[in-house]
């Protein structure tokens, strides 16, 4: 069982970390399931939209919501992000099946148990090497 992971200091440094390393894999050959996270900016200039791309392909799903420029909340859409967790799933079940998992982060809902967790649980049981973001607070979790 292969877990590693990655934390950065400076904002979106861990998002553009892992896209690289998605495409200077898959420039080698190496099959890639996962997701990895693209930001976009938003109307309101602070935050940025998050999109994350469902590797090994090019689809994008949106998997953050406005909630206006006063909200405070979470802006993950739970929906969109149990889309991009049931397209990896597929993912490892084709033949051949992947050679790596990346998942852009383990945040809240890993945490929690839900989102990529069980996915992340799947492919280590498969054999299958993951490399996973972190933030800060749930480096422990």
């Amino acid at each position: 069982m292969h877990l590693a992971y990655v934390m950065t200091q400076e904002r979106g440094a861990t998002d553009r970390l892992l896209s690289e390393l998605a495409e200077r894999l898959q420039a080698k050959g190496i099959r890639l399931a996962g997701i990895v996270q693209t930001n976009v900016e938003c109307y309101d200039k602070e935050l940025c939209d998050m999109d994350v791309r469902v590797l090994p392909g090019d689809e994008v799903i949106r998997i953050s919501q406005s909630l206006g420029p006063e909200a405070r909340g979470c802006r993950l859409n739970p929906g969109a992000l149990e889309q991009a967790v049931g397209q990896v799933t597929e993912s490892l079940a084709q033949t051949p099946a992947p050679q790596v998992l990346l998942v852009n982060k383990f945040g809240k809902h890993e945490a929690d148990g839900r989102g990529m967790r069980p996915v992340i649980g799947e492919a280590l049981a498969m054999g299958i090497p993951v490399v996973s973001g972190v933030n800060r607070m749930n480096g422990e979790a």
